[in-house]
């Protein structure tokens, strides 16, 4: 009889991982969605504007975007000065 070496056990499949689904709490969603307060009026009333993009087809965020982009370039020119509000 010939010894062929050591014997190696095939290793083991790892256990099947269960697909677990949670559905997030309003709670969840709300900080997920609620911009946080920046102490910064402007920047604020900025940031909170872009909420509306829930509410539109995919392609108008292009506009809200850039609105959003325009009005933080202007609070940035400014100095973080307030500015006079827009009618």
């Amino acid at each position: 009889m010939t010894d062929s070496g050591p014997q190696h056990a095939a290793p083991a499949a790892p256990a099947p991982i269960e697909d677990v689904h949670v559905d997030p709490t309003p709670d969840d969603i709300d900080r997920a969605t609620a911009p946080e307060p920046t102490g910064h009026d402007a920047v604020d009333e900025v940031t909170a504007s872009l909420a509306q993009l829930d509410g539109l087809p995919v392609d108008e965020h292009v506009a809200v975007f850039e609105s959003a982009h325009d009005r933080l370039r202007a609070v940035l020119a400014s100095g973080g000065a307030p500015s006079a509000p827009t009618a």
